[in-house]
């Protein structure tokens, strides 16, 4: 084989260099082809690197300061806002829950990742929820719930948004970690949150009450993001400026490993009627429900909790902190574990039941040591179970619109759970709050149901199209998980017989090769 020409040297007409008859996918020097372009295996480490430095840090970035924003109510209410403006424990609680109004209906928006250019979104979006979170400071009660509301459609079209974008870069096999960082990021907000508002609440000599200082701080630095966003963030990899034309044409082969992805063209309104009907996606998304009755409640509640738990204001501030950190790491290590064994679901049943349990003890337990032993268990369960969740639902679908399709249903189901999440401890079931504790561990206890039931299905499902058409492998990582390019020119060329013959229809021939080719990750 000729070895490969220097990157950025040929253009768009010159950039297949290798011989169309070569029929392996990986040869004995660890190349990987794709019809007549052809790479080895460290140029392809070496533009993932590259993705992974030009986008991660960004999108983590951007995300950290989202949930910033939307969970420091919590923290802004443990420093004194409810008694600064007269606020009933009915009324605080609206506030909560009316930022999941305006995420729930802005659900829609997750399918424009596709149909606008992603870096012109995300600038509008980060602007416009950095200037809400600011303006929260200088609001009453009527004024918060209205801020809430459009700070919740600001973050809905963002931060659910952003786990749909990572699959234009990764495949399946890569997604799961990456969208495990991106999702990390929410511990670690929370974590960073805390100890943020531990330092703010020592502010003893401004004239600003401290939950006002909170706002401003943390609200502040989502508006210069915006333009950081609007200039280096990629809209997908072939127009990846730090990528060079040769880079960009194998970053964009390379993902297509995983079907017809579509990940260059627009929003195919067929393929998203597909995902729409597809059953399976309603069951990851009554799973992330379940997850987001306590996912939203935790960040929000936790130093109130704390607070009922016997210590100060202050104190409950930074322990809030420590359950995070613990999440980040399992989130990370578990979404990592998830692609190099190619399976999410054997991750997702015991790590729903780790949080189940979490939230049994805090219903059953009095000991202040327990309690705040099972928090950690609570947020190392829940945490992990939405990182996972999402490359899940990723993996599902393999074109972008019909995944895009997914992660609607996914946002818009699932984001329902918080209206019941932020209304589970009210006041005056302080301080142990038994009944939103039982609520949450029961709803952990169904994913855990749930998932089990979804992993039947798919595997099923496999063994279906492995009876039909012959065993393929989902967790092997090559050319449409390892057969070479020889198997499918021919499965093209028996196509093409079948066209000449007149042998169903189009749309039946394309839902037969799927299934020959298409199996499903765990």
């Amino acid at each position: 084989m000729s070895s490969p020409p220097a990157a950025g040297t040929l253009d768009d007409r010159k950039l297949s260099y290798a011989s169309s008859t070569q029929d392996s996918a990986h040869n004995d020097h660890g190349a990987r082809s794709d019809g007549e372009l052809t790479w080895t295996a460290e140029e392809e480490k070496r533009i993932v690197r590259k993705i992974d430095w030009r986008l991660m840090p960004l999108l983590w970035a951007l995300f950290m300061l989202s949930f910033l924003d939307r969970s420091n109510i919590g923290n802004a209410n443990a420093a004194g806002m409810s008694k600064s403006l007269k606020m009933s424990s009915g009324q605080y609680q609206w506030l909560l829950t009316i930022f999941y109004i305006g995420y729930a209906l802005g659900q829609p928006t997750t399918l424009l990742w596709k149909a606008l250019s992603p870096h012109v979104f995300v600038a509008i979006l980060t602007l416009c929820w950095g200037g809400f979170a600011l303006l929260q400071a200088a609001a009453r009660w009527e004024g918060l719930m209205a801020l809430r509301l459009l700070l919740g459609v600001a973050e809905t079209a963002f931060a659910p948004g952003v786990t749909f974008f990572l699959s234009f870069f990764y495949s399946r096999r890569e997604v799961g970690f990456r969208q495990g960082l991106y999702l990390g990021a929410a511990p670690i907000a929370s974590c960073y949150a805390g100890a943020l508002a531990y330092g703010i609440s020592h502010i003893h000599n401004s004239s600003v009450p401290v939950w006002k200082l909170l706002f401003l701080i943390e609200g502040a630095p989502a508006i210069p993001m915006a333009a950081v966003a609007f200039f280096f963030l990629p809209d997908r990899p072939t127009k990846a400026r730090f990528l060079s034309p040769r880079e960009k044409e194998i970053a964009r082969r390379r993902t297509e490993r995983d079907g017809k992805t579509g990940r260059e063209g627009g929003l195919k309104m067929r393929n998203v009627w597909k995902g729409l009907r597809d059953p399976k996606a309603y069951i990851t998304a009554l799973c992330y429900f379940s997850c987001n009755v306590s996912y939203s409640s935790l960040p929000v509640f936790l130093p109130t909790i704390l607070t009922d738990m016997g210590f100060t204001s202050i104190r409950a501030q930074g322990l809030s902190a420590p359950p995070y950190l613990a999440s980040f790491f399992v989130v990370v290590g578990v979404c990592w574990l998830s692609d190099r064994v190619g399976d999410r679901t054997a991750f997702l049943i015991p790590l729903s039941m780790l949080g189940g349990i979490g939230y049994l003890l805090l219903a059953l337990v009095t000991s202040t040591g327990v309690r705040y032993f099972a928090i950690f268990l609570c947020a190392c369960g829940i945490f992990p179970c939405i990182g996972l969740l999402l490359p899940l639902t990723a993996s599902m679908h393999e074109d972008d619109s019909k995944r895009g399709a997914g992660f609607l249903l996914l946002n818009l189901v699932g984001q329902c759970g918080p209206f019941l999440g932020t209304r589970l401890y009210p006041a005056g079931e302080g301080p142990y709050y038994h009944k939103g504790m039982a609520i949450c561990c029961a709803f952990m206890f169904f994913v855990t149901l749930l998932v089990s039931l979804l992993r039947l299905i798919l595997v099923r499902e496999n063994r279906r199209r492995d009876a039909m058409y012959g065993f393929v492998d989902p967790k092997v990582q090559g050319l449409e998980y390892g057969r070479s390019e020889a198997y499918y020119r021919q499965q093209r060329v028996e196509g093409m017989d079948k066209d000449e013959e007149g042998a169903g229809t189009s749309e039946e021939r394309e839902k037969e090769e799927h299934e020959k080719r298409w199996r499903y990750l765990l």
